[in-house]
């Protein structure tokens, strides 16, 4: 198995794409750090699906948004399960509502900037200062959007929070690239995710959706999974820096759409 007895952390894993990877890399070999902001038994459930596995699971409830708290976190996954090999930054938040610039509150703009993009940075920075200190080489992974991409209007701080993330990939990579830790990032389109159930479950809102998608259909959380697998797996070394769209050829189509 190409993760045997290597440790993940995968934030935001209660549900949809974080959950997918956790199980994908817990039949790949891995122990699994599962966080929460709330939905402590949805995480639960995934711990019993890496258990199932064979895997060891560790849950914590977690707003990346709390630096304080992400080393907190970070600490107790250390204590379980050991120093991770692979971070898995896929905790992220949407805007919902639609809302122009001009009426953007200060705190929903803060929100969802400070959990998207502050959020994995502090998870970053905790994960690095354990797994240096253990003189490892490993795999950062940060689930992104194709909204780092494409324009996001009504969304401003979302599209700007996935940008953002795109940026720390980069950087990260060059900044590890001598400690041998790969850094890369995957912008899924539209996943079958609780954060997109009301879009999917509405007929004419899903054909709209599907409309702009060349593949016309979303994607799901496993597909997702299969590609954060291969990013962490020995087979990838040579692939640091880039964020991977995943879409169904969304962007493709997006100029004309």
């Amino acid at each position: 198995m190409v993760l045997q007895d290597k440790v993940a952390v995968v934030t935001g894993a209660d549900s949809g794409i974080g959950r997918a990877i956790a199980l994908a890399f817990a039949g790949a070999g891995a122990d699994i750090g599962i966080t929460c902001h709330s939905d402590e038994a949805g995480a639960r459930e995934t711990a019993r699906g890496v258990e199932a596995a064979g895997r060891r699971a560790f849950v914590a409830r977690l707003d990346v948004q709390d630096s304080a708290a992400v080393d907190a976190a970070f600490a107790a996954v250390v204590a379980a399960l050991g120093v991770p090999d692979i971070l898995v930054n896929n905790a992220g938040k949407g805007m919902g509502a639609k809302t122009p610039v001009a009426e953007l509150a200060d705190e929903q703009a803060e929100v969802v900037i400070r959990t998207n993009l502050f959020g994995p940075l502090w998870c970053c920075r905790a994960f690095l200062r354990h797994h240096l200190a253990a003189g490892k080489s490993g795999q950062i992974v940060n689930i992104s959007s194709v909204a780092q991409h494409l324009p996001t209007d009504g969304s401003a701080p979302y599209g700007m929070s996935k940008a953002g993330l795109g940026s720390l990939t980069r950087s990260l990579s060059v900044e590890l690239a001598p400690r041998r830790i790969n850094v890369v990032g995957i912008a899924p389109g539209m996943i079958e995710t609780p954060m997109t159930q009301e879009r999917i479950d509405d007929p004419a809102k899903r054909e709209a959706s599907f409309q702009e998608i060349p593949w016309h259909r979303a994607g799901r959380p496993e597909e997702i999974a299969k590609l954060a697998l291969f990013l962490v797996s020995p087979d990838a070394d040579y692939l640091t820096g880039q964020t991977i769209v995943m879409d169904g050829g969304l962007t493709m189509n997006w100029g004309g759409a």
